[in-house]
């Protein structure tokens, strides 16, 4: 029965994936967030242990990109790794960031993106910081989508970053508190995020089922639409992907109101 409905199924999706595409609109987003979310649920439904299920995560990622282009997005942003994971232990957490320094490696090896690394890189041990960065330097000339990869990610950590970086660069010119104070506007902050320069994000996704930001991009989607998705981040499939844009094709936004 299950090689029944598997071979229904290799027939039927393309089908109706291909008339999903060809019916989207053109109001599509220009940024999506996607945190991969659900990878040790699935490895424990699948009975494999963390590293794998990880890997089976790290190897959707080219695939959701190759989705993405096909749509015409410009930035992606992936949470592969929050602040809060690196509080796990070494034996959890050593083979993790192998995993994610590898897949970046991978995406930057493609030329069809260029990699920025979002996060804070200093809580990072120094070789996984040094090879995101490397990443970045190495793909800053590709003229492809531009894919925000989140590693030691925190929305809170990210607002205090661009805080402390806005108050030192004012103190290095001399700015006192009471005229930053009198000044400050809500871009000056946002120039020192992570992703300064970049769009809001239109659309964030998650996958798992759950339903919360868990901190991701908690400046930049205050006017975001968003997406649940019931199916595990290794189990997320292009037609998960498609129905995604449709659904954020067919709101009205109100843009925060």
């Amino acid at each position: 029965m299950a090689d029944w409905k598997s071979a229904v199924r290799r027939v039927v999706y393309p089908a109706y994936e291909a008339r999903m595409l060809r019916r989207l609109p053109e109001n599509i987003p220009h940024h999506v967030g996607v945190m991969l979310d659900g990878n040790r649920r699935w490895g424990r439904a699948m009975g494999v242990d963390a590293a794998e299920a990880y890997q089976a995560g790290a190897d959707n990622i080219v695939p959701l990109l190759g989705w993405c282009e096909e749509v015409g997005i410009e930035v992606v942003t992936l949470w592969l790794l929050s602040t809060d994971n690196l509080n796990r232990t070494a034996a959890e957490l050593t083979p993790l960031l192998d995993i994610i320094t590898a897949a970046v490696d991978h995406l930057a090896d493609q030329r069809r993106w260029h990699v920025h690394p979002v996060g804070a890189l200093d809580l990072l041990p120094d070789d996984v910081a040094h090879r995101l960065k490397l990443a970045d330097e190495r793909t800053t000339d590709v003229e492809g989508m531009v894919v925000n990869v989140a590693v030691g990610y925190g929305g809170r950590r990210e607002i205090t970053d661009a805080v402390r970086a806005l108050l030192l660069e004012h103190a290095a010119r001399g700015t006192t508190l009471e005229e930053l104070a009198h000044a400050l506007e809500d871009e000056h902050i946002a120039d020192h995020l992570y992703t300064k320069g970049q769009p809001d994000p239109d659309l964030v996704i998650r996958t798992s089922g759950e339903q919360r930001l868990g901190g991701f991009l908690l400046w930049q989607s205050a006017k975001s639409e968003f997406y649940f998705c019931e199916a595990y981040w290794p189990d997320f499939r292009r037609v998960d992907f498609l129905r995604a844009i449709r659904a954020y094709t067919q709101r009205e936004r109100r843009f925060g109101t």
